[in-house]
C-alpha cells in the first residue's frame, strides 16, 4: 500500500563506460573530465601499452621482433592509478608517466601492442581494474568496447578528421618533441592503419557504440555530450 512516503534516494548506479577512438579525438581529456565530473575512476589503457613499450626499449628488447616481445611480455609490473585528477602509472615501482610520452615510445607502441601476448597481459590487467572500481569507471583506449569490456554499460567511439586530430596532437607536443602538423598527420594516419589492421583486438567501433564526431566541437561540448549519455544510462538502470 502506498503510504505517501518519499522513496529513499539511492546513490547513482556504478557504470562502466568504454571510450574508444584513434589519437587526437580528445579521448583522454574527455574521459578524465567526465570521470571527474561524475565521481568515477579513470583508466588510460594506452598508457599501459606505452609503459610496456618503454620497458621493452629500456631493457634492450628488440621491439622489431615479435617473438622477443612475446617472451618479455609477462616481466614488467604495471600499476595504474585511477584518480582522474591525477592518473599515475608505474613500471616495476618507477614512475613512468613522463618517459612513456616520448616520440620514441610513440613510434614503437603500435608494434609492441600488436603482439598477442602483450595484449593478453594488459587486457587481463584492465579487466581487473574495471571490476574493482566500486563507483564505476571510464576506460579509454582502442579496443575497450570490442574486446576488453564488451559488456560495458555505455560504449562511445570518438572520431575526428585527420586534419583536426593532427592539429590537436601537434599542439600537445612541446620543445624538441614538437613537429609540424603535416608530419603529425602522416604519423597519425600510419598509426591508424597499424592499429586498425592488426590481427589481435584491432581499433574498431563496437556495433552498439555511440559515435561522436568531435571535429567541429569544442572539448567542453564533447564532455557535455558524454556526461549526458552517461547520466541517461544511469537513469535507465
Amino acid at each position: 500500500m502506498d503510504n505517501g512516503a518519499t522513496p529513499a534516494r539511492t546513490a547513482p548506479a556504478a557504470v562502466i563506460v568504454a571510450i574508444d577512438g584513434p589519437s587526437g579525438t580528445g579521448k583522454s581529456s574527455t574521459s578524465k573530465a567526465v570521470a571527474t565530473q561524475l565521481g568515477l575512476s579513470y583508466l588510460d589503457t594506452g598508457a599501459q601499452y606505452r609503459a610496456m613499450t618503454w620497458w621493452m626499449i629500456t631493457n634492450g628488447v628488440d621491439v622489431s621482433d615479435p617473438a622477443a616481445i612475446a617472451t618479455a611480455a609477462g616481466k614488467p609490473v604495471l600499476v595504474s592509478g585511477t584518480d582522474p585528477a591525477a592518473p599515475t602509472i608505474t613500471v616495476d615501482g618507477a614512475d613512468a608517466s613522463g618517459p612513456i610520452r616520448t616520440q620514441e615510445v610513440t613510434s614503437k607502441v603500435s608494434a609492441v601492442s600488436a603482439v598477442p601476448e602483450v595484449r593478453t597481459v594488459v587486457t587481463e590487467l584492465q579487466r581487473s581494474i574495471a571490476a574493482s572500481a566500486a563507483k564505476g569507471i571510464v576506460v579509454e583506449g582502442r579496443d575497450i568496447g570490442t574486446t576488453v569490456l564488451p559488456d560495458a554499460d555505455l560504449k562511445i567511439f570518438l572520431t575526428a578528421s585527420p586534419e583536426a586530430r593532427a592539429a590537436r596532437r601537434s599542439g600537445e607536443l612541446k620543445g624538441k618533441e614538437a613537429t609540424d602538423v603535416a608530419a603529425t598527420k602522416d604519423a597519425l594516419v600510419k598509426r591508424d592503419a597499424a592499429d586498425s589492421g592488426r590481427k589481435t583486438s584491432p581499433l574498431a567501433k563496437a556495433g552498439d557504440a555511440v559515435e561522436v564526431d568531435t571535429t567541429d566541437l569544442t572539448l567542453q561540448q564533447v564532455i557535455e555530450c558524454v556526461v549526458t549519455l552517461v547520466e541517461e544510462k544511469r537513469a535507465a538502470r
